[in-house]
């Protein structure tokens, strides 16, 4: 008696199976042909980390915070004659900023604690390379992705901008 059970359940169970088969197939494939086609991503979506050299006060917080420790930066101090009297000021001036992208784990870490807004999340994904030491990409390359840069999205229905936002 137990053994017709079992073949009257295993019999209904292949039905089912098949059944999920033949929905799943007769259905259109919703496979992104990727190399040919490009993905539309969504716009918050995490790629690489771009910076604008421009802001960047080599304040080094970014690779302080770095949990990776995946940001190499050097650079020296210039000193500025003054314009008109006193003292003559001296300015970090950036010689390298890299990444090394095998290190790292995409946190964001850095992004958020910069306070200059030199550093953003670039859509741009395509940046392998076959070789584990040219995963280290210098400023100029990380430069190249601040234009991939999507600007902000719109505010929702109902927020309030902040008094950045409203200036």
């Amino acid at each position: 008696m137990a053994e017709q059970t079992r073949k009257r359940s295993t019999g209904l169970g292949l039905a089912k199976g098949l059944s999920v088969t033949l929905k799943t197939m007769l259905q259109p494939a919703v496979t992104q042909q990727y190399p040919r086609v490009k993905p539309d991503l969504p716009p918050r979506t995490r790629g690489v980390i771009a910076l604008k050299e421009a802001n960047c006060t080599v304040c080094y917080k970014c690779s302080r915070e770095c949990p990776d420790w995946c940001i190499y930066i050097d650079a020296h101090k210039e000193t500025h004659d003054p314009a008109g009297g006193g003292r003559a000021r001296s300015a970090k001036v950036l010689d390298r900023f890299a990444i090394d992208y095998a290190l790292c784990m995409y946190c964001g870490i850095c992004v958020e604690v910069c306070p200059f807004d030199a550093l953003f999340w670039s859509p741009e994904f395509e940046y392998g390379e076959y070789d584990i030491d040219l995963m280290t990409h210098e400023k100029e390359r990380l430069e190249e992705w601040t234009y991939t840069v999507l600007p902000p999205p719109a505010l929702e229905d109902g927020a309030v901008p902040t008094e950045e936002q409203a200036s």
